[in-house]
């Protein structure tokens, strides 16, 4: 009963508020999503629990009992089973791809009747922990170079994994640890080539080579002018000389690869980004049809239940992916800012959190879990407006899902029972 109470006492009640707030919203907007005014089904009706809001609901009930054996649970069990937690499901996504279901195209799935459950989406827990315990490792530093490769192999593997079985938009989502570890003390050196690489990415679809090769030798010469002449010497030059020619490399190797690696649907995806008025009729028709939805919901939306776009399902996949649509079209602009609002105070919370921890462990892995929620919050709602492209991954607790529910109630839950018990845990720094 002590263990209960100091549960209940210690137990950070705000986020939990917040978490609660958007799994309801979620759930409401789900039901908006499939609502059929001619036939209407509601929570009684015979047949709801074989619509998308009635399985949801089923999942919600589960998750409330997954989330009472997270707390129940001792809090060191997290750190001590990290790398076996690690493992299982390491292993979980190499049966997938033996044993697993195809389903759109990704072979990515268990299926025992009607029950789905995609491992990918936990691997992001498990990698999180896997993360923790290694930082929190007496003596790791993430200035050397061991460190640094050790750690880069804990966040390849699963991605490796599930590009096999074809979830592409799952494994980018390991790239927002890149956060975390800088949070950590990774040199600056990494975030900036990864930014860089991003960046002329884009410019790389914006513009033609040529145009960029003369932008990179512009700029090289433009560095060249202002560094002071002391500075001017010719292994610095040499440098600069060869940083714009990797890049221009990088520039030649991005067309390559578009044209040569990614697969036609992969590509066309890219050049909606670029062109919205793409191929409207089929690669352009989701992100075409979501701006309509959420701009035709105005100031304060059209109301519950009545958006035009949601009913004659005119943007597919609006109750997994596109389920921020249906808060646009129905609750306009101040039913988008209050989402947005609530993602934001969830992500500010948890680092208040994780930067209150008295060890590293329960510290590295909150921002691992803030790093991971961002990175959904920002490509789904992205997206969903046109400014990133669409690689298919859900909202955190809007989008229908178990998959998706549980991983990241798990994920979220694990943070507040270590942060509950803040007071036990040894520091290792």
């Amino acid at each position: 009963m002590k263990r209960e109470e100091q549960i209940s006492r210690n137990l950070d009640w705000v986020t939990v508020l917040i978490y609660i707030l958007c799994v309801v919203a979620g759930w409401l907007n789900i039901y908006a999503a499939i609502y059929n005014p001619e036939h209407p089904i509601w929570i009684f009706d015979d047949g709801f629990f074989d619509t998308n809001s009635g399985k949801q609901l089923i999942w919600i009930g589960t998750t409330v009992l997954l989330i009472i054996a997270i707390l129940v649970i001792d809090h060191r069990f997290y750190d001590t089973f990290a790398f076996p937690i690690y493992g299982f499901f390491l292993f979980m996504l190499l049966a997938v791809l033996v044993v697993g279901t195809e389903v759109k195209g990704s072979h990515s799935w268990f299926r025992i009747g009607s029950f789905q459950l995609q491992p990918a989406e936990f691997s992001k827990m498990a990698t999180c922990l896997a993360l923790a315990k290694y930082l929190s490792t007496p003596l790791t530093n993430l200035s050397r170079f061991k460190d640094q490769l050790n750690v880069a192999i804990i966040i390849a593997i699963p991605p490796i994994l599930i590009l096999a079985s074809n979830e592409t938009g799952v494994a980018l989502v390991f790239a927002s640890f890149l956060i975390l570890l800088y949070r950590e003390g990774l040199p600056g050196m990494y975030p900036a080539i990864f930014l860089a690489v991003v960046t002329l990415f884009i410019l790389s679809l914006i513009f033609e080579e040529w145009q960029i090769y003369i932008g990179l030798a512009v700029v090289s010469a433009l560095v060249v002018w202002a560094m002071p002449r002391y500075e001017r010497k010719t292994k610095n030059i040499l440098t600069i000389i060869g940083v714009a020619f990797c890049m221009g490399l990088f520039v030649t190797g991005v067309d390559w690869a578009i044209n040569n690696v990614l697969k036609e649907h992969q590509r066309n995806r890219i050049r909606v980004l670029v062109d919205p008025d793409f191929d409207r009729k089929k690669t352009g028709y989701n992100v075409r049809q979501a701006k309509i939805a959420i701009g035709s919901g105005g100031l304060l939306g059209k109301g519950y239940l009545q958006g035009t776009q949601t009913k004659f399902d005119f943007v597919p996949e609006q109750s997994t992916d596109f389920i921020f649509c249906t808060v646009g079209e129905e609750f306009g602009f101040a039913g988008s800012l209050t989402v947005v609002g609530l993602f934001i105070g969830l992500m500010l919370r948890l680092i208040y959190l994780a930067d209150r921890q008295k060890s590293r462990f329960a510290r590295v892995y909150g921002y691992g879990v803030v790093s991971i929620i961002f990175f959904h919050f920002l490509v789904n709602i992205g997206m969903t407006i046109g400014l990133m492209p669409v690689i298919g991954i859900p909202l955190p607790f809007f989008s229908y899902g178990g998959s998706s529910l549980w991983s990241f109630s798990i994920l979220l839950f694990i943070f507040l029972k270590l942060d509950a018990h803040r007071s036990q845990m040894l520091s290792r720094w």
